[in-house]
């Protein structure tokens, strides 16, 4: 009895072993891609809107940027945060996010997922191109979007795809490995908006890779816990940041503050990839 047991308790413990999920395999190669999606006509003064403690002094001026970038897992891609489609407004980049993908010879139909950092449309604006994607959004954010009087600063007309033609959405409550082995995650960091996310890439030459999102707008904000007045929620903005400096250090990784034009170097210049 005691070795059908034991064979019984091998088999599940083999079963189990076979059924690993496959974070525990090799990884496949990942690629990183960083998309021009705009630039700021002029200078933002910061003194009000992104300190709620009065930090930064009336004439401080920063200089903006809006970036989206390209994934690659194997023969898999995803899309994060969309931009300014060309022609929009001052801001806006003057090449299409699909011309772009059309220098790296992809069309958007080949974009399995989209992973959204937040509903404001300089995140969201290039989304209708890519209907055929699998949309990653936070669930609280999803939630303003489909209220039946969307929450302020909502851009729910991106959206209409999915909010209204039967789009795939995955409205995420908690962290997402987006393909299974642990190298692209959409992390959960709530506050600027109540569904915000950022993105961990792990990439085999350059190592870890944070995509901030606005969970930072720039580098003082990021280094001194700033949190904009216009944000949801208070708290949630500081946990999530300390978040993403404790994972920054524990992988060691690049953090990515997706407005700031100091860290557009951190990865190589268009058409080029970090791997």
């Amino acid at each position: 009895m005691t070795k059908v047991r034991y064979f019984a308790a091998a088999g599940v413990c083999a079963a189990a072993w076979m059924a690993a999920p496959a974070f525990a395999q090799a990884p496949a190669d990942v690629s990183l891609w960083r998309l021009d999606c705009g630039t700021a006509a002029k200078p933002t003064a910061i003194a009000e809107r992104f300190s709620d403690t009065f930090a930064y002094p009336p004439d401080k001026l920063q200089p903006f940027t809006y970036s989206c970038y390209v994934v690659k897992h194997g023969d898999d891609y995803m899309v994060w945060d969309t931009g300014f489609p060309p022609g929009a407004n001052a801001n806006a980049p003057k090449v299409s996010l699909a011309d772009q993908l059309a220098q790296l010879k992809l069309t958007p139909a080949q974009i399995k997922y989209v992973g959204i950092s937040h509903y404001h449309a300089d995140h969201t604006s290039q989304l209708p191109s890519l209907g055929n994607a699998t949309l990653l959004i936070g669930k609280g954010d999803w939630d303003a979007i489909t209220a039946p009087k969307p929450a302020q600063g909502v851009n729910a007309a991106g959206f209409t795809h999915w909010t209204e033609l039967g789009g795939k959405v995955e409205p995420l409550t908690l962290d997402k490995d987006v393909f299974g082995d642990g190298s692209v995650v959409v992390l959960r960091t709530p506050g600027h908006t109540p569904g915000h996310s950022s993105l961990l890439v792990r990439l085999k030459e350059k190592g870890a890779v944070i995509l901030t999102g606005d969970a930072a707008h720039f580098h003082e904000n990021y280094d001194s816990n700033g949190v904009p007045a216009f944000n949801y929620d208070r708290a949630e903005t500081i946990a999530s940041l300390d978040r993403i400096k404790k994972i920054a250090a524990n992988l060691k990784a690049t953090v990515i503050i997706q407005h700031d034009p100091r860290d557009i170097g951190k990865l190589p210049a268009f058409p080029a990839a970090a791997r």
